[in-house]
Parts: structure tokens; sequence; C-alpha cells
């Protein structure tokens, strides 16, 4: 199973960080539609916040594993932007997850 979790700071809901983890085995690896859609939607998500937020995040990619701590901008228009692009990552998780839930899960932490 794939486990994604959201941490959002308590007083905004602001996301702080996220972690993907594990493998869906829907399929044969290499076949497994679930791995690559929730692989697409988080990498994606880093790739496009360096390309439309400016900002290179910090994360970690291993085999099954991806994480990131998202620091807070000083440019408040490209935080937004990055903010938004990860509010966007969370909707097509959440998607992946009324199709696949058996394969998929999400659990959002806040903390102060």
């Amino acid at each position: 199973m794939i486990t994604v979790t959201i941490v959002r700071r308590a007083a905004d809901r602001r996301i702080v960080s996220f972690a993907v983890e594990g493998h869906a085995k829907y399929a044969k690896p290499g076949k497994d539609i679930v791995c690559a859609g929730v692989s697409a939607v988080s990498v994606g998500t880093v790739n496009a916040i360096e390309a439309l937020a400016g900002e290179e995040l910090p994360y970690t990619v291993k085999n099954g594993w991806l994480a990131s701590d998202i620091p807070e901008l000083a440019d408040e228009a490209a935080d937004g932007r990055m903010q938004l692009l990860l509010e966007s990552m969370v909707v097509m998780l959440e998607t992946i997850v009324k199709s696949y839930g058996k394969h998929v899960v999400i659990h959002e932490l806040s903390r102060d």
C-alpha cells in the first residue's frame, strides 16, 4: 500500500511537509498504474514548484519513497503559488484514492 502523509501547520493549514511511501501492489512492477499515477502526481508537483514558483524544494527520493519539508518563501506570491501546487497535489491524490483506496491512503496531520 502507498501511504501519503501531509503535514499542515495548525494555525493556518499551510502544508509544511509531505511524504509518499510504499508500493501499491495493484499490478506487477512496471505495469502498476496506481504506483505510476501517484509517482507522476508527487514528482510532477515537485517539478512544477521548481518551474512555476522558482523554488528548489529540499527532497529525498528513493525506491518507493519521496519526502519534502516545505520552506516558507519570503516572496509571498511565490509562496502562494507553491501552496496552490501542493493543494493541487492533494486533490489529485484524493482522486486516485477514490478509485484505488485499497492501494493508497492519505493521512493529514497538524503540527504547531
